[in-house]
This record gives structure tokens, sequence and C-alpha cells, in this order.
């Protein structure tokens, strides 16, 4: 009876307070909306903290693995399992869940970081990467659950991904496809013959994400292989392309948001550093396949905690 009393009162008023109680009423809904999405920003931003402490304490560890790579990815992989996937750590198999191919799968410890943090396995777990008969190996595999591909042959996702995308598609199935790849990766020619099958096919339930840190193992990207236009590639393709700030969380789920009504295969181009978080990893080649030994370790941890850097 309440609420009859309330829409009764509202549609007798005269249209001109209808419209201002609505209008506050917008603004009201607005700020909690704008209050809520602030909260949940910080809390990614603190999650990406976390893992880029995994990523540390792992590789220093195990003695190796690929920090660089691994700390430019933070908030691309913490934007998608913490808010924008569908997925389920409690059923890794669900059939309806969105997949995720890590095609620079040397990029193992964020991705083990992040799954570890979105409950896939115990965080405990983490501390055996790289060690003799664990599963969490130094390039991602299918034995760690949340993996959906072993890869580490670069090149070969994109492709794979496509696959998953059409049989989604035979199968009537909503789900949507993304891939991470390297931009160093991207030089490999099966990158691009994906790219336009993709195209041709209308996949529009595929999203490839470029890693865009402009640093692989043995110097600038643009001095082994400059990538540029890289954007113009892409559309040329036959692709919708954004180009955003991979560390900007904001800026990511916004891209994200937008592929849900993508009409054709979507690109996100991810500007990120290599080694980000550390200012001492921040775009230096060597710390691409480097694990920091202990004093690099700690004082990377130590500002990380002060937050001067990320």
């Amino acid at each position: 009876m309440a609420h009859k009393i309330y829409l009764f009162t509202f549609y007798a008023l005269s249209e001109g307070n209808r419209s201002q109680i609505c209008e506050s009423s917008y603004l009201f809904l607005k700020g909690d909306f704008v209050a809520e999405q602030a909260n949940i920003i910080e809390g990614l931003k603190a999650k990406a903290v976390e893992i880029r402490k995994h990523i540390l304490t792992m590789t220093n560890a195990a003695g190796s693995g690929h920090p660089g790579g691994s700390l430019s990815a933070v908030e691309i992989l913490v934007a998608l399992y913490f808010s924008k996937l569908h997925h389920n750590p409690s059923q890794p198999q669900w059939e309806d869940r969105d997949r995720l191919i890590i095609s620079k799968g040397h990029v193992s410890p964020v991705v083990y970081a992040v799954l570890a943090e979105a409950g896939y396995f115990p965080k405990e777990e983490l501390t055996t990467f790289r060690k003799l008969g664990t599963r969490l190996q130094g390039h991602v595999h299918r034995k760690v659950p949340g993996v959906e591909l072993n890869t580490g042959s670069l090149g070969q996702g994109l492709s794979v991904a496509n696959g998953m995308a059409i049989a989604a598609r035979l199968k009537a199935k909503k789900h949507k496809v993304y891939c991470l790849l390297g931009d160093g990766e991207i030089q490999e020619g099966s990158v691009w013959e994906a790219a336009m099958s993709a195209a041709h096919y209308k996949l529009n339930n595929v999203c490839a994400i470029v890693d865009y840190n402009k640093v692989q193992e043995n110097g600038p990207v643009k001095e082994i292989m400059n990538l540029e236009p890289l954007v113009e590639k892409w559309k040329s393709f036959g692709w919708d392309v954004v180009e955003v700030d991979g560390h900007n969380l904001e800026e990511l789920m916004h891209a994200f948001d937008q592929f849900s009504s993508a009409t054709k295969p979507y690109a996100v181009i991810a500007h990120t550093v290599k080694g980000k978080g550390v200012s001492f990893m921040e775009g230096a080649c060597k710390w691409h396949g480097k694990a920091p030994n202990k004093d690099e370790m700690n004082a990377a941890l130590k500002e990380l905690l002060e937050g001067k850097v990320v």
C-alpha cells in the first residue's frame, strides 16, 4: 500500500514538481553510483599492489622468471578478473565462462598471482613457483586452474582465441574470448594472419589486448621491429580499436565495457610501462627475464609499500 500511495502522490503533482523530484532522485543516485565506482577503483588499485608484491616475491624465491612484462600487465588482468570477466573460481571449467588466453605466456607470475588472489588456488602455493614438481611452471599451462591454454611459443594465442569464438558462435553461447598479447609478440606474422581471420569471420566476440610496454627482451620494440602506426594497422585489418593508458583502471574498464557492444573484432591497445611500479625496473629490458635478488626485492617492496611509483 505504501508504494501505491507514493506513486499516486507523485503523479498527482504538477509536471514541474515531478521533474524536480526526478532530477533530485537522479542526482542522489548518480552520487551514490560515483561513490561506489570510486570505492571499486580504490579496491582494484589495492589489489594491483598486492599482485605486484606477489610477482616480486615469487620471482625472487625462484631465482628466475619474467617480472618486467608481468608488472606491465597487472592492471589489465586486475580489471578483467576482478571486474569484467564472467568466471567462477570454484568451477574453472564452467561452460559459460568468458575465456582469457594469455598469449604472452612467459608472464606467468602475474597470471598465477591474479588467479590465486581470485580464489582459483591457495595463495600459499605461489611460493612453489618454478620449483621442481610444482604445477606453477615458468610458462602458463592448463594444469593450473583458470589457465585456458598452454602458451610460451609466441604468436599462437590469437588463433586459438578465434577458434574458441567460432565454437561459441556455433553453440549459440554468449561468452566472450579475450587474448592478451605482448608488443614484441605481435612482430610474429601468425598474429596478423589471426587478425585477418577474425575480421573475415566477423568475430565480434573476440577482444585482443596488446600490452604495449614498448620494450622487449633485447631492447626497445621500435628499434627491433617498429610496430607503428599500430592503431591504424589493426583498423586496416578490420578491427574496432581503442587506445588506453594500461595502468588506468577507469580507462581499462570503460574499454572493456565498450567491447560488449562491438560489431567487429575488438582490439585494446594498452600503453604500459615495462616493470611498472618499481622505479629501477621501469623501461629497462634487462628485467624482461631477470629475477630480483633479495636486496632488489626488498627495495622494490619498500617502494610499493610507500606508494612511491604506482
